[in-house]
């Protein structure tokens, strides 16, 4: 009855203490201590049992905190040293003072030692933690990229092809100034979807590479099919699209074993942002360079030219740069055409033009073998 009522007669305090699992490690590290601190004293100064403290320091070193771990080294050594006068030491050896020096050492090395491995185990614990964190982050973001997915895109696409069904009459004739109007509106979810698109395949592929459909691919094709596609947005901008071949005024061949789809978007991003930044009456060169190792493709425009310290960051994640350049875009358009040339073995690079104007180039490893260009 009376062990039952103790915890009652204790202050709450007191209490907690003792339900603390690191002070009855304390207590066991303070009982080992008076053990050997008594067989040290009651034994002549030859017998050195002071390396027996340091069972209990690598316990304190595990247990308990650092403090903790540099006051029992400190308390284990004083006593090894005490004891020397301990029983009977009025006339001490040599060898006995330098077994206990030794001691003394063993020691004081155990609780650095001790302390520099809780040191270290602290770091892998913190590397673990931002490891899990960023595994948790990589996950929020996949749930995050099919949010989008769901929510943005499908609702985007169902207003498209709704606002095309007014644009064609399916609803009823319009008037010319509707027809304009639709059509402002259909190229702003249009852009807003590509937009969406883009963000979708850049966490893609963060987390799980580019997947490529490699095939024999003609640059001077792909690039050719694109700016048909970007007459029109080039033609509303006054922005004249030319091709350059090289050394040759004919049309040439360039052929790499490459994924159609993908280096399309990047003919498509390159030469959107190139139009985008020219103004009105300026010229946008697709120019396409063959070559026995590396394929070629340069994108010139006459827009604003591209300082010093923007060309290092062009092509990183939502870099918009402060320029004249950097009004329009997410910033991830030449995010990921860097992804997609990389993922091609390729290299992509930026270069200002003088007096104005900006060079957006890639080079791809050419095929050795070109399909068609007997023909």
């Amino acid at each position: 009855m009376a062990l039952q009522l103790l915890p009652q007669a204790l202050p709450r305090r007191w209490t907690r203490k003792l339900k603390d699992p690191q002070w009855g490690v304390f207590w066991t590290i303070v009982g080992l201590f008076v053990a050997i601190a008594l067989l040290e004293f009651s034994t002549p100064p030859g017998y050195v049992f002071g390396y027996l403290y340091i069972g209990p320091i690598l316990l304190a070193s595990s247990r308990l905190h650092r403090s903790a771990t540099v006051q029992f080294t400190l308390v284990a050594v004083v006593l090894t040293i005490v004891a020397l006068w301990g029983s009977g030491g009025n006339s001490l050896e040599a060898p006995t003072i330098a077994s206990r020096l030794i001691a003394v050492l063993a020691l004081g090395v155990t609780g650095f030692l001790s302390d520099r491995n809780r040191t270290y185990l602290d770091a892998i614990a913190q590397q673990q933690a931002k490891l899990e964190a960023g595994e948790k982050l990589s996950r929020l973001r996949e749930d995050f990229a099919s949010t989008l997915t769901h929510d943005l895109k499908t609702p985007l696409l169902g207003a498209i092809e709704t606002l095309k069904a007014f644009e064609q009459e399916h609803f009823g004739a319009i008037v010319p100034a509707q027809r304009k109007v639709l059509a402002t509106i259909i190229r702003s979810h249009q852009t807003s979807l590509q937009l969406v698109e883009t963000l979708l395949d850049v966490y893609r592929n963060d987390t799980e590479g580019l997947q490529l459909q490699l095939a024999p691919v003609d640059l001077v094709t792909i690039a050719e099919e694109v700016a048909a596609t970007l007459f029109d947005l080039a033609k509303s901008r006054r922005v004249h699209l030319s091709f350059n071949y090289g050394d040759s005024e004919f049309r040439k061949y360039l052929w790499v074993n490459g994924d159609g789809f993908q280096l399309g978007r990047v003919f498509a991003n390159l030469l959107t942002n190139a139009i985008n930044h020219t103004p009105r009456g300026g010229k946008v060169e697709i120019v396409l360079e063959p070559g026995a190792a590396y394929q070629v493709a340069k994108i010139s425009d006459t827009g604003a030219g591209i300082t010093a310290d923007q060309l290092p960051h062009l092509f990183e994640r939502f870099y918009q740069g402060e320029s004249d350049r950097a009004a329009k875009g997410s910033g991830l358009g030449l995010y990921l055409t860097r992804q997609i040339i990389v993922a091609h073995g390729g290299t992509i690079w930026a270069e200002s033009r003088s007096p104005n104007g900006a060079i957006f180039c890639f080079r791809l490893p050419a095929f050795p073998i070109q399909p068609h260009s007997s023909e």
